[in-house]
């Protein structure tokens, strides 16, 4: 997957262009914006209001607290690193007591975690790092679980594009999506799929090629390498307009229906190449060594278990070899 043919290097159909971004939080101004100071007055705004937007830690402290100067250099460094995912709100006690005695707050350093306007959780004293890790995410979700939910939108949305035939809109998604994690399987296989729809085969073959084994061996990847042999082995059967008029003079000449049937399925008609071979199967199961119900499960391995085509054939197969 290298070269000019990487989807990464340069566009598809010269228009591809990577834009959307994932989990994306606004830029800090500086270092350490992800907290702020607080006072009685501002605490409605700094805290209520800004916890319906995202969780609100709000570290009661003083300056006399021991325990305070130990937890506020780690508490902050978390905070820091969660990138947004929650803001750090620091409340001097000795200036401002009476929000903490509205709390019940008795000894600090105390954390409260807000969320939605209302406390929801907290910890009191200098704990290790770990457990503030683990309380934000309790509070926030584990770290990355909303780029991976906004990654998966993106994919349905590429994937919607690419049956409505929007393929330059659907290579966008996907290039985007292989950016941000480029060994994402989904966003391999969509991308290949939009080079296949656009008669670029070898450039969609390339682009599935030389990948880390077990990436390799995803039935997404897998499905779409089959098709483009399907593809590269229809090329080689001839002339489909031929074969129809050989079958319109010998019915029961099954090496031409099953050329036909992979032609067919090529072009996407797959109702169609699905009936050829399900034809070939009510005349002869031992032509080829059955080979037309081999060809027919090859399909139904490309098209998906919940294709159309797939659950018409299997229903019709099913029906042939256990009535």
């Amino acid at each position: 997957m290298s070269g000019s043919n990487n989807p990464y290097n340069g566009s598809f159909g010269n228009q591809m262009s990577a834009t959307a971004s994932f989990g994306a939080q606004p830029a800090p101004a500086a270092a350490g914006s992800y907290i702020t100071d607080t006072t009685t007055a501002n605490f409605g705004k700094d805290v209520i209001e800004e916890s319906r937007k995202q969780p609100v830690l709000v570290d009661f402290w003083a300056p006399w607290c021991g325990p305070c100067k130990q937890l506020t250099p780690v508490l902050e460094k978390v905070v820091n690193e969660a990138k947004g995912r929650v803001r750090l709100v620091k409340m001097n006690i000795d200036d401002h007591p009476s929000i903490a005695g509205q709390l019940g707050i008795q000894s600090i350093p105390a954390v409260i975690a807000f969320v939605n306007g209302r406390p929801a959780d907290g910890f009191m004293g200098a704990v290790p790092e770990s457990q503030i890790t683990q309380f934000i995410d309790r509070i926030a979700g584990p770290a990355g679980a909303d780029e991976a939910a906004e990654i998966e939108a993106v994919l349905t949305e590429a994937a919607e594009l690419l049956a409505a035939g929007n393929l330059n809109e659907a290579a966008q998604l996907y290039g985007a999506v292989m950016q941000a994690d480029p060994q994402n399987a989904k966003a391999l296989a969509g991308m290949a799929e939009c080079m296949i729809a656009a008669n670029q085969h070898e450039r969609a073959r390339e682009t599935l090629t030389d990948l880390p084994e077990e990436l390799a061996r995803d039935a997404g990847i897998q499905a779409v390498l089959k098709k483009l042999d399907h593809i590269e082995e229809a090329r080689k059967l001839g002339d489909p307009v031929a074969l129809e008029r050989d079958l319109a003079a010998n019915p029961d000449n099954h090496e031409a229906r099953l050329k036909l049937a992979k032609i067919l399925n090529v072009e996407g008609r797959r109702h169609e190449a699905a009936e050829h071979l399900l034809q070939i199967m009510r005349k002869d199961r031992s032509f080829e060594d059955d080979g037309a119900r081999r060809q027919l499960l090859q399909f139904f391995e490309v098209w998906g278990f919940k294709d159309p085509a797939t659950v018409a054939a299997r229903r019709k197969l099913s029906a042939m070899l256990f009535s």
